[in-house]
């Protein structure tokens, strides 16, 4: 008998390190995209912001380990009780039915472990709320089925981000269903702050690279932030089932250099020169008006836009 259950317990071990020996393997076989998924890989994305390194690292290095430890733990049991315990090999059952050191152990064992990992889960949290003094600020409106990106500091009116077209994406080598027409553009080594709102119903912006995941709910303003340590192009999608066109509003935020970032500024009416302070009683500017997603189809027997004149000027008081 005890050959047997030693026989049984290398079969379990040698089946247990060869299922860590592939899922290693496979992971360092497959050369990780930067900023987007790759294709036959198992392992997470790679991050280049440091909330993104920290999720990286309480999922490697905390999580996964003890999901793992736990997991061999309930199947080493689960074999030693069919092997020891089953009609064969025990014919007379035992007759007593507590052990209390075992149901001490079974209930404050849990409870230890769900307290280390609230350490590093607490810590991460804060570090996803205490966002440092933002160097920009980007509002990302969700629509059905596209995104608006507007920069307030940067006086750039909000300009619409439609899923690029397949022939247009195969003709600039990049993802289809992932580009976008026109990206969010960011500088890098800057603290983006990133506001998320929706106009109609509820989405989510998300970019797997950079470690955020954050709703879009209308009629309510949330914020989250970034700080991209590469210069490149990342992606990202609506995370919420916002309809039937839900997989098809990709996120693309483009990461270039400070003067390239300045020089995209321009191209789109803004200036990256700090405003100058309003004297009392000088007139303020129009509110910009969002501008019309082209790329989207009108609803079929909508009457034309109504056009209005300005109002004539009041006459001189004499």
């Amino acid at each position: 008998m005890k050959s047997r259950f030693k026989g049984m317990r290398a079969l379990a071990t040698g089946v247990a390190a060869g299922a860590m020996a592939a899922f290693w393997g496979a992971s360092a076989l497959a050369e990780d995209l930067l900023g987007q998924p790759t294709p036959g890989a198992i392992d997470l994305q790679p991050g280049v912001t440091p909330l993104r390194h920290d999720a990286v690292f309480f999922h490697n290095a905390i999580l996964l380990p003890i999901i793992t430890a736990i997991t061999l733990l309930v199947l080493a049991l689960l074999i030693w009780v069919v092997v020891r315990y089953n009609r064969r090999a025990n014919p007379t059952p035992a007759r007593w039915s507590h052990n209390t050191a075992i149901e001490v152990t079974w209930t404050l064992a849990p409870v230890l472990i769900l307290v280390f990992i609230a350490i590093f889960s607490f810590k991460l949290l804060f570090a996803y709320h205490d966002m440092p003094k933002p160097d920009l600020t980007v509002k990302a409106t969700g629509y059905q089925w596209y995104w608006g990106y507007e920069y307030p500091d940067q006086k750039v009116s909000e300009f619409i981000s439609n899923q690029l077209p397949e022939d247009q994406a195969k003709a600039k080598g990049v993802p289809f269903r992932l580009a976008a027409t026109e990206p969010m553009v960011v500088p890098v080594n800057k603290t983006v702050r990133v506001l998320v709102t929706g106009a109609d119903v509820i989405h989510a912006f998300a970019v797997p690279a950079f470690g955020v995941t954050i709703d879009a709910i209308p009629g309510r303003v949330n914020e989250t932030w970034f700080k991209a340590e590469k210069v490149g192009t990342y992606y990202g999608q609506c995370r919420e089932l916002c309809g039937v066109d839900h997989a098809f509003m990709p996120i693309e935020v483009r990461v270039v250099t400070q003067p390239e970032f300045d020089a995209w500024v321009a191209t789109k009416g803004g200036s990256t020169a700090p405003a100058a302070p309003a004297v009392e009683g000088a007139a303020q500017p129009a509110a910009a008006t969002a501008p019309t997603n082209t790329a989207a189809a009108a609803p079929q027997g909508a009457p034309a836009a109504a056009t209005t004149s300005p109002a004539p000027a009041a006459s001189a008081a004499h």
